[in-house]
């Protein structure tokens, strides 16, 4: 009689593995949000995850790993976002571009400690990691991004809704650049900000966003 395999198919193995990756990763991501990256230590999240130190080093060598698969994570969702936002509108280029930065204004309201997580990733690259990782990173999740964004502007011009005198290889590069700097900056500084402006962090965007769309505008 043949024996029989007490080794669990890879179904369900990859499934708990999976399983065991995400518990690590969400539990990472709440004490990062809490209490910053920098302070966090690998048997905090261990402690939090509630695992054991050698089903952690399983996953993750070290915390810089954690850090970028989150990143990657959040990259992944972020590109689905900006592909639905740009593809789901008709019309005139500058509709489209307003799309994408209400994808960014959906992100800051609903999902705030993205943002907060991605700001403090910003302070980290600039000081720890370098601009290949990154670059690497975003070529393989969201390839094409600088070319859409080059297109969006050309399409304008030549719809007439974008100024003529737009540069397509720089004009949206530098705008997306300060949507996502302003965004991140409102959503680390939160109620800070509100109890300073005397506005809610939305508003604050929203009109941010107004005034750079005011500027793209053809007169």
């Amino acid at each position: 009689m043949a024996a029989i395999s007490t080794t669990p198919s890879n179904g369900p193995y990859r499934a708990h593995r999976e399983r065991q990756r995400r518990r690590i990763l969400s539990a990472a991501r709440e004490l990062f949000d809490t209490r910053g990256i920098d302070r966090v230590t690998m048997a905090e999240i261990v402690s939090a995850a509630g695992i054991r130190a050698s089903t952690l080093y399983e996953y993750f060598s070290n915390k810089d790993e954690l850090v970028w698969a989150l990143v990657e994570e959040i990259m992944v969702q972020g590109s689905e976002r900006v592909h639905k936002s740009v593809e789901g509108v008709s019309g005139a280029a500058l509709a489209k571009i307003a799309a994408l930065f209400r994808a960014f204004e959906d992100e800051l309201t609903h999902d705030p400690a993205r943002v907060r997580f991605m700001a403090q990733f910003d302070a980290m690259y600039a000081r720890d990691w370098s601009a290949e990782r990154l670059l690497t990173l975003e070529d393989r999740i969201f390839p094409g991004r600088f070319e859409l964004l080059s297109d969006l502007i050309r399409e304008g011009i030549a719809d007439g809704s974008l100024r003529a005198d737009l540069d397509p290889d720089l004009t949206l590069h530098s705008v997306v650049n300060a949507v996502i700097g302003a965004q991140r900056r409102l959503a680390s500084l939160g109620n800070r900000v509100e109890e300073e402006y005397g506005q809610p962090i939305e508003l604050l965007f929203r009109e941010t966003v107004r005034i750079i769309l005011l500027g793209l505008r053809a007169t």
